[in-house]
Order: C-alpha cells, then sequence, then structure tokens
C-alpha cells in the first residue's frame, strides 16, 4: 500500500495523525491517556487512501475499534469503508501494517465491550444517545 494517503478533514485529527507519523508514534499514540492508533481504509466509492486516528484495545493478538462516532445516528464513514473493503493498514507505534477488519458479533461485542469501555468511558453514554447498535471490530494482522 504505497500510494497517497488522504487523512482526515477533521482538524484536530489531522493534527493528531501528523504527528504520530512525523514523529513514527513516538507522539500521538497516547492521546487524553489513551491508546490510539492510526487505520487507513479504502474509500468505497472513491477509491482512495483514507487516515484516520482511533482509540484501541487488544483482544489477544487482535486489536479491537468502536465506531462510535459519538453517538452519532449514523456509523462513522470509516467503518462503512472497512466493512466495504476488509483490507486495512495499521500504524500502531512505529509498527505499520496490514488487517483484516470485521465487525464483531453479538456475543464478541458483548464480551469485548466492556474492556473498550473501560479504555473510553464515554462509549456507554455514546450507546444510550443512539438507536443504532454501535459496532465494535476486530482487526487481525494478516
Amino acid at each position: 500500500m504505497a500510494e497517497e494517503v488522504v487523512d482526515s478533514p477533521s482538524g484536530w485529527v489531522a493534527d493528531h495523525i501528523k504527528q504520530y507519523v512525523d514523529s513514527n508514534g513516538e507522539q500521538g499514540h497516547d492521546w487524553q491517556g489513551v491508546p490510539t492508533l492510526l487505520l487507513t481504509v479504502v474509500g468505497r466509492k472513491s477509491g482512495v487512501r483514507r487516515r484516520t486516528a482511533l482509540i484501541y484495545g487488544r483482544d489477544g493478538d487482535d486489536y479491537t475499534l468502536v465506531a462510535s462516532k459519538g453517538g452519532a445516528p449514523k456509523n462513522p464513514l470509516w467503518y462503512d469503508n472497512l466493512v466495504a473493503n476488509p483490507d486495512v493498514e495499521l500504524q500502531v507505534k512505529d509498527e505499520v501494517f496490514e488487517a483484516t477488519a470485521r465487525t464483531a458479533n453479538p456475543e464478541e461485542k458483548k464480551r469485548l465491550w466492556p474492556s473498550l469501555a473501560k479504555i473510553w468511558p464515554d462509549y456507554d453514554n455514546y450507546q444510550t444517545k443512539t438507536d443504532r447498535d454501535i459496532p465494535v471490530v476486530i482487526l487481525t494482522r494478516k
């Protein structure tokens, strides 16, 4: 995956990504006391590689994400993109690697949610704000 990457259009997220990339993960991995990774997905309509910074958890060797979008009524675009194309790229600290993404099934979500909400307690608040069942994503290194 060598072609150009478009970073999040959100100013503070773009700044976070730049810091993460420029420091090779030394700065930006820890954000407000929580671990973050960089997720690069392929746009389902545009085919453009898009990158964002997200809070993550771990489940064994896998990485886990919450597609919360702050409790908005619709899923974040990055989630819709990885559902359409589950081949993604991650940067965790200084390590960049390919992974396969999938949505946790209901049993997996029930097991994973508490550990993710412990990392970022607002996830519980986000779920109460929306009628949408907020997805949990499992990322497995290729």
